[in-house]
């Protein structure tokens, strides 16, 4: 496994919450009531905009709904901590240009397709790393926000000066 894997790793799992759990949201946002009372507190242009999006999920594909539906019973699994971590991760996801959600997707999407070896060596080096330096874990997340913050140029010189830099 090589460090470009592991840097893989680290950007894909600042975005893998929302990536995967996007279509829970309106469920996150939904006070613990039955949905029959949810849906009578709506104003007309809720209850519009809800029409629609059931409209657009049962044009889906099978498959698709199917994965939704997984994901809406993942985040019912999930503690209040965890759905508040999500709901963070979703805001900061959308607060990014288009382009760079969409290199996120596509660094997601080629973590995705490591193997589960793979994927699982990643995971237990990035959690070795901040067991071993707790001192590291703050200065690990603000340089992730720092990099989302770059402009794709400033990303692709950082890159390319850590290209150097294991190289020498």
């Amino acid at each position: 496994m090589n460090k470009c894997s592991f840097s893989l790793y680290v950007r894909a799992m600042a975005v893998w919450v929302p990536l995967a759990l996007a279509p829970a949201e309106a469920a996150a946002q939904s006070p613990p009531t039955s949905a029959v009372e949810r849906f009578q507190n709506m104003s007309d242009s809720e209850k519009a905009a809800l029409r629609q999006r059931l409209h657009e999920f049962k044009a889906l594909p099978k498959e698709e709904q199917e994965r939704i539906r997984q994901n809406l019973a993942r985040w019912r699994q999930m503690s209040p901590e965890e759905q508040e971590r999500t709901r963070r991760n979703l805001q900061a996801f959308r607060q990014l240009s288009p382009t760079e959600r969409q290199q996120l997707r596509d660094e997601f999407r080629r973590f995705g397709q490591l193997s589960e070896k793979d994927r699982q060596q990643l995971r237990q080096r990035m959690q070795e790393y901040l067991r071993a330096n707790p001192d590291k874990h703050e200065q690990t997340m603000e340089n992730m926000r720092r990099w989302r913050e770059m402009s794709s140029e400033q990303r692709e010189r950082m890159r390319e000066r850590m290209r150097e830099r294991h190289h020498r």
